[in-house]
């Protein structure tokens, strides 16, 4: 009977966006099931350099094969760390090669309510992740064999009020008169970092050699602070190039396969839920990216350049910078081209760019970002109002019709046939749609969708509180208050509607609210927010319309 295939229809659409929920939930383990990270004794030691291994990476005629007489330091050997603090980062570099091995975002805090910043890179043997850059060369100051030991003038550096910025210098040099400097450049108010080398070629032979930068980690992601949001985000590499501004590299694709591609421009990077690291050459150079997993368990993304020369008694320089620091769109588009595609707003993202673009400049407004949520709630019901109230009219007509559906069922028994056209020639005659009903679930659903990658991604959401017991929208409810008043306005807006014929149908509708509210008991509270705001504003749109229909019915008698 044609009730019973539309109310089929509308349980069919409830269930969708149940199961696409929960395909939310499991996203992240189908693709990247975890690896075990045992704290062995290798992982325990210090493995800040590896550019063999960007050499096997490119063709052998571009990088000097032959070993180097580098240093006597072994390579895995500690140099002295100097300290920088700017206003938004706390760096420690390591004289050993330059590397950056810790960096604290001090606009993030660790936790709610902590007093410690964000830790983003950091050399614990754990949880080891490290920005390392130099010139590989067989003449130095980088070697197969071992990175250079830098010497710097000061061991700490800050940026003093009215400075725009700080500049550490490493300098290197060789018994020949083979002279480098190495400069770290960080700028007020920036998460880049410049890096340069000044070679000054004072020996009697050529000196040739490649710019490399890499980011290497251990296969452990933060730890998780509560709910779904981890389960759902990407963790892993991700590399650039004109032909594929954004290509993913899960860490259990570096273990299959080395990444090998020679491109020009593009950027090179490790992401994880809210924060990015990414090294990128200037416009226009051409790089090899590869990737490694070492003995050790460092997974390792990166690029070398193309061969650079200097004649002797020549000088050149040569440069690239790193981001570290929140995945914001404006920030990351302003580093490099594309760089802001590791916001992955999923598969409606044109809806959620949206959507954040309109929350952002509510927020500039009220300061709040669940009130920015509630309004832009009220603005998308708005924009939808006619399309919402057509529906609701067509329900509430189908409402009405139920007796005279009920004198047709008694009219034709069960010659369902004859039922059927009797039926669909009623809602003719009364011009009411049947499939108008599941309009509302239809228009819910990829904004439902897109709302929870802009909670899940925006970097800007994390931490922020709303009123009361609500201290961080994208975790869940603490007291689940909000999936309880969701669950409400559900159980109510059905109220509104024509009951199904099925007594079966009936009460599995009926269950729908508590096995929403079950279901999404652990979502982000900023979900529950616009889900029970938009439930609310649709009761109340679908019974000012019923009532309205019903004084014009009432005025026409």
């Amino acid at each position: 009977m044609l009730e019973n295939m539309i109310d089929y229809v509308r349980i069919a659409l409830y269930a969708l966006l149940a199961i696409l929920c929960f395909m939310l939930f499991q996203a992240w383990n189908n693709d990247h099931p975890p690896l075990s990270q045992p704290a062995s004794a290798e992982m325990a030691q210090p493995s800040h350099f590896v550019p063999e291994m960007a050499r096997t990476a490119v063709p052998p005629a571009t990088v000097p094969v032959p070993a180097a007489e580098g240093p006597a330091t072994p390579a895995n050997g500690k140099g002295q760390i100097i300290k920088v603090t700017t206003d938004l980062l706390d760096v420690s570099i390591d004289t050993r090669g330059g590397d950056v091995l810790q960096v604290k975002l001090l606009q993030y805090p660790e936790s709610l309510g902590s007093s410690s910043p964000f830790l983003l890179i950091s050399d614990d043997p754990k949880s080891r992740y490290v920005a390392e850059s130099g010139l590989l060369s067989k003449q130095g100051p980088d070697t197969t064999q071992a990175q250079a030991l830098y010497t710097s003038a000061q061991t700490e550096y800050s940026l003093s009020p009215g400075q725009n910025e700080v500049k550490v210098k490493l300098n290197w040099q060789n018994k020949d008169g083979l002279q480098v400097t190495k400069w770290l450049t960080f700028t007020r108010g920036s998460y880049e970092i410049k890096v340069a080398f000044d070679v000054n070629n004072q020996t009697q032979q050529p000196w040739e050699g490649n710019l490399y930068t890499q980011l290497m980690r251990t296969n452990n992601p933060p730890e998780s602070q509560g709910g779904l949001i981890n389960l759902a985000t990407f963790f892993g590499a991700a590399v650039a190039s004109p032909a594929k501004p954004f290509t993913k590299i899960t860490f259990k694709e570096m273990q299959e396969k080395n990444l090998n591609q020679t491109v020009k421009d593009g950027w090179a990077a490790m992401i994880q839920h809210y924060f990015i690291s990414a090294w990128v050459p200037p416009k226009t150079a051409t790089s090899t990216y590869y990737s490694k997993v070492t003995a050790n368990g460092l997974y390792t993304i990166g690029m070398i350049g193309q061969p650079l020369t200097a004649a002797p008694g020549a000088k050149i320089s040569a440069e690239t910078k790193l981001y570290t620091g929140p995945a914001i769109a404006d920030l990351l588009e302003k580093t490099a081209p594309g760089l802001k595609l590791t916001i992955d707003y999923g598969w409606f993202w044109f809806i959620s760019d949206i959507i954040f673009w309109m929350m952002q400049k509510i927020h500039d407004v009220v300061g709040n970002w669940g009130w920015s949520i509630v309004l832009v709630t009220v603005i998308i019901k708005l924009l939808f109002y006619q399309l919402s109230a057509k529906s609701f009219r067509s329900m509430s007509a189908m409402k009405k019709l139920q007796p005279k559906i009920g004198m047709l069922k008694e009219r034709f028994g069960d010659d369902k046939q004859k039922l059927t056209q009797a039926t669909l020639d009623l809602y003719r005659q009364e011009k009411v749609n049947p499939m108008s009903g599941c309009l509302p679930i239809l228009i819910q659903i990829p904004v439902f969708i897109a709302l929870y990658w802009v909670l899940i991604e925006s970097v800007q959401l994390r931490q922020a509180p709303f009123i009361f017991w609500i201290h961080d929208l994208t975790q869940q409810d603490p007291y689940y208050v909000l999936p309880v008043l969701m669950g409400l306005s559900m159980f109510f807006q059905q109220r509104l509607n024509p009951p199904p014929p099925d007594p079966m149908q009936a009460k599995v509708m009926m269950l729908m609210p508590v096995v929403f509210t079950v279901l999404f008991a652990n979502f982000p509270a900023g979900l529950m927010l616009y889900w029970f705001v938009n439930n609310t504003l649709s009761f109340l749109q679908q019974w000012y319309v019923m009532h309205r229909l019903d004084k014009e019915t009432a005025k026409k008698k």
